[in-house]
């Protein structure tokens, strides 16, 4: 049995988090003994999977500070995941195999210290050092060193994996030394029994008398583009005739994290902006909902808006598409491998009217839902099983161990 320790900075319920869980639940299938290991978890605020005792969660180093005085978020993350790593070879006792360890590779070097030599995957959902601006002379400072220690920790893995040929362009292309470094594409999956079950009523939120519910789906943060569904909603107005558009509603539903700033800061820019735009009575917020209310959302909904440009990958979208639910994204970045434009949604500029011409089509003809929603589901079943995951995933490890 092959031993699998996945060291991951903080087990919330992003894009990252889902793909780890994911990971860990697949190698589980395929016989190996894994465990998860983090600064950071939340029993309130998790995925329901990492509840199972079967699958071992151990958070050390939470009292270590995320920022200091606001700032430095990077370096704390980095000296967070140090530690983690430390612990887990001088203090914890686990015998394992293999690491699989994503966005933050500060901790390879760490590993290297055990007495005999740990294998290492390293999953780049994408280059750390372009998530962030580059504003003044000091935070360009302040990232140089950090961003050369990412690409020289990052090349140390003896085995690199992305999550899309978008995010292997980037890769070449920001880590110049490491050209010579061989990246596979190991898509994000789905593991559909979450999906399957039984999806509930909205229970009120959504207004009962409206029958075209546009979803959006994103963590609260500026990145994410999120004014682009408010403003599109808006453009959709001024094209619809009053009845259509009192059966028009939009959920903004998003990953939320009272311990970060920028959500808090962000959801009030949206509720302010939809009250600046005169939507407050078409759009419903909702933060840091259940899987059961995902589900629900996106059977019951029209069609889901995913609002980022350059998304790394989007599991989002393939989420939608599994439940037959079309997908307005921007045309660009991961969308652009996971959705087929005009048969399973729409890619579109980031522009709202772009967006609200796309919106529009579903508004005047619900049918088209139902061809796009088939063909979506056909579209992940083909491309993005668990099942051609699981398998893709445990090659790795079989050959790292070999």
């Amino acid at each position: 049995m092959v031993n699998v320790v996945f060291l991951h900075p903080d087990l919330g319920i992003g894009g990252a988090e889902r793909l780890v869980v994911d990971a860990a639940l697949a190698l589980r299938s395929k016989g190996c003994n894994v465990q998860i290991w983090t600064a950071h978890y939340d029993p309130d605020h998790c995925f329901s999977e990492t509840k199972d005792p079967d699958l071992p969660i151990v958070c050390v180093g939470d009292w270590l500070p995320t920022s200091i005085c606001g700032y430095f978020h990077a370096l704390c993350a980095y000296i967070r995941m140090v530690y983690v790593a430390l612990y887990l070879i001088f203090f914890s006792g686990v015998e394992f195999d293999v690491v699989f360890c994503d966005q933050v590779s500060a901790c390879i070097p760490v590993i290297r210290l055990t007495r005999r030599k740990k294998k290492v995957l390293f999953y780049c959902h994408f280059p750390d050092q372009l998530l962030t601006a580059r504003s003044s002379f000091l935070k360009r400072l302040y990232r140089a060193p950090i961003d050369r220690l990412e690409e020289a920790t990052t090349g140390m893995a003896d085995c690199v994996v992305v999550n899309s040929q978008f995010t292997a362009g980037v890769f070449k292309h920001t880590f110049k030394s490491l050209s010579s470094v061989h990246t596979d594409v190991l898509y994000p999956s789905l593991n559909f029994s979450t999906f399957d079950t039984e999806p509930a009523e909205l229970g009120g939120l959504v207004p009962a008398e409206k029958s075209s519910v546009f979803l959006s789906i994103n963590r609260y943060e500026r990145k994410k583009n999120l004014p682009l569904a408010l403003e599109a909603l808006k453009d959709l107005q001024g094209r619809l005739s009053g009845n259509d558009w009192k059966k028009v509603h939009l959920v903004m539903a998003g990953g939320y994290d009272e311990r970060v700033p920028e959500n808090v800061d962000h959801y009030k820019e949206l509720k302010d902006l939809s009250t600046k735009l005169g939507l407050s009575d078409s759009v419903t917020f909702l933060r840091s909902f259940s899987d059961e209310q995902k589900v629900s959302l996106l059977h019951h909904c029209t069609c889901v808006l995913y609002t980022p440009s350059n998304e790394h990958f989007g599991i989002v979208p393939v989420e939608a598409m599994y439940m037959r639910c079309p997908v307005i994204a921007v045309n660009s970045g991961g969308p652009l491998e996971s959705i087929a434009d005009g048969e399973t949604g729409f890619l579109c500029d980031p522009q709202p009217a772009c967006f609200a011409e796309a919106m529009e089509k579903f508004v005047k003809d619900p049918g088209q839902r139902l061809g796009m929603g088939e063909a979506g589901r056909d579209r992940v079943l083909k491309l993005f099983s668990l099942d051609a995951f699981s398998e893709q995933l445990y090659q790795y490890i079989c050959k790292l161990t070999e």
